[in-house]
């Protein structure tokens, strides 16, 4: 009888050990940025939050600086395609493949933290399922700081738009900037620095994250504050990954996600005014843009709007709804 007991009991144990086995799971987290990023930093906070919520089941490693190989413009296919089992992804870079996931960067559409959340808070529904069509799950949305323009060349009149080599992010930005006159270069972050240093270009939209990331005092006198754009970026993960997580394992890393994403907004928001002050203090003249500059891109940019909401006709019930709420 008490073989048999022992027996029992130890089936018991390796049982419940072998489920236990089972059920962890460690992922490799893809992120383009620095470790010293804003966004690297969020990434790095969700893992521990996680690690901590599923009492160490679920590992989350952040591979920060591009570390697994993968480009920005590579992410939602990576991401689905199981080559990273989670990442971020900057939503604009993905428009070769979904056009619609450029909506809130369309030039002078959202431009203040309360318009960002309006058009996240419309477009989500419609990320959630791209990325459920791309075997993905969304966790949480990040913005960055406003895109200003830091170029080497002054800005002093609208014509200067043409001595600028400029680089963009997205085909949004490139056509608004060859409207503008400019000479666009469209490329991944990982291409910027190399690019300024070999005068491939002689000026970069980005956002004062980035411009501190690149050192940009380098290479760079001035910084022009347009905030002409809106960028996000989004956390999703493998659709096949996440299913071989318990519900309670599921349900642990959702409640994080929900409990981050806020706290992120904010920091997000504080990052911004930082890192100009860094800027400036590195010796980066800050200009608030010339009246007739300003007004040259808005007329230039609302074109953009219904030209978007013809190619991409889901995107129109977005829009239309974005600018009752916001009065644009």
């Amino acid at each position: 009888m008490k073989t048999r007991m022992m027996t029992l009991l130890m089936c018991a144990f390796f049982f419940s050990f072998g489920k236990s086995a089972q059920a962890a799971e460690s992922w490799d987290m893809a992120i383009a940025y620095p470790p010293g990023n804003y966004q690297a930093k969020s990434a790095e906070q969700f893992a521990a939050e996680v690690a901590k919520a599923t009492n160490g089941e679920v590992s989350v490693k952040v591979q920060a600086g591009g570390a697994l190989g993968f480009k920005g413009p590579e992410m939602l296919a990576a991401i689905g395609d199981g080559l990273v089992p989670i990442g971020t992804m900057l939503l604009n870079q993905q428009v070769g493949v979904e056009p619609l996931l450029g909506i809130a960067s369309l030039p002078y559409l959202v431009s203040t933290s309360t318009e960002m959340r309006i058009i996240t808070e419309l477009a989500r529904p419609t990320y959630e399922k791209i990325a459920a069509k791309h075997n993905q799950k969304i966790l949480y949305i990040i913005p960055w700081p406003g895109q200003n323009i830091f170029a080497k060349p002054e800005i002093r009149q609208p014509g200067d738009f043409r001595l600028l080599k400029i680089r963009t992010v997205d085909r949004n930005g490139s056509d608004f900037f060859r409207e503008l006159g400019a000479s666009p270069a469209q490329m991944p972050w990982g291409e910027v620095v190399p690019s300024l240093a070999t005068g491939v270009i002689n000026s970069v939209t980005t956002s004062s994250s980035s411009g501190v990331d690149g050192q940009f005092w380098d290479f760079i006198t001035h910084c022009y504050l347009v905030n002409w754009q809106s960028n996000f970026d989004m956390v999703t993960v493998n659709l096949d990954q996440w299913r071989k997580l318990t519900p309670t394992q599921q349900k642990s890393i959702e409640d994080v996600a929900r409990k981050l994403e806020p706290e992120f907004w904010k920091a997000a928001e504080e990052e911004d005014a930082s890192k100009l002050k860094l800027l400036s203090d590195k010796g980066i003249k800050l200009i608030e843009a010339d009246a007739k500059i300003r007004d040259l891109m808005i007329e230039k940019a609302k074109p953009a709007w219904e030209e978007f909401m013809t190619k991409v006709p889901p995107a129109r019930e977005i829009i239309e709804k974005y600018r009752a709420a916001t009065k644009k």
